[in-house]
């Protein structure tokens, strides 16, 4: 039997990781949604001291975010999901761990320059990854805590059941170049934000002038 047809399609969050060597992006939707998001912000105040420059700021806030995300292969193994019994969800951890992760054709390479009597090399880059938790929500971020708590195996040692612990930091235009599509995010982001700032100060108002009394 169908749900209620009534019913608000559920969006899922995700981790999308950008390779500019793959033309195919790593989209890696989350089974169930974290109930929780932890967000802290440090803001980044002009470090002159002087009293002119009491209000001034160096740019946008640093932002992080930290969630808890649960992966369970019990539904695919009851319907024997060819994935899910000769693997477990060891494909869904790995595609999350790879985010961590500079590709190796690019180790390889840069090994064999500097085999080569190469005097630069440059260090090898993490994917480009974006964190989106609904449309108004889709920030470039960079991982900086990941923790697996493998919770349950199959009979070959497959982990079937996992929580998986993600701390990341927004990237923001004081962190990407101009020219880099990360600083573009951040700013459809940041414009976003101020939009969603300007209704719910203008519904404030609404609230308070609902609420006042003419004496």
């Amino acid at each position: 039997m169908t749900g209620f047809p009534g019913s608000p399609k559920l969006l899922k969050g995700a981790m999308v990781g950008i390779d500019n060597a793959n033309p195919l992006p790593s989209v890696i939707i989350f089974q169930y949604n974290p109930t929780k998001l932890t967000r802290t912000f440090n803001i980044q105040a002009s470090s002159d001291g002087a009293p002119s420059e009491a209000l001034c700021l160096s740019g946008a806030p640093s932002e992080t975010f930290q969630l808890d995300v649960e992966i369970d292969a019990t539904d695919q193994l009851e319907i024997a999901d060819a994935n899910a019994v000769s693997m477990g969800i060891y494909p869904q951890l790995s595609a999350l761990e790879m985010l961590l992760y500079p590709k190796s054709s690019r180790v390889i390479a840069n090994t064999a320059l500097m085999a080569a009597g190469t005097l630069e090399v440059i260090p090898p880059e993490t994917v480009y990854t974006l964190f989106i938790w609904g449309i108004k929500r889709v920030v470039p971020v960079r991982l900086t805590q990941f923790t697996i708590n493998e919770e349950a195996y199959d009979t070959s040692l497959n982990p079937i059941m996992a929580k998986v612990t993600l701390g990341m930091r927004v990237l923001s235009y004081n962190d990407l170049p101009v020219t880099h599509v990360g600083y573009h995010a951040f700013m459809a982001h940041q414009v976003t934000k101020e939009a969603m700032a300007a209704v719910g100060t203008v519904s404030s108002i609404a609230a308070a002038a609902g609420n006042a009394k003419i004496i």
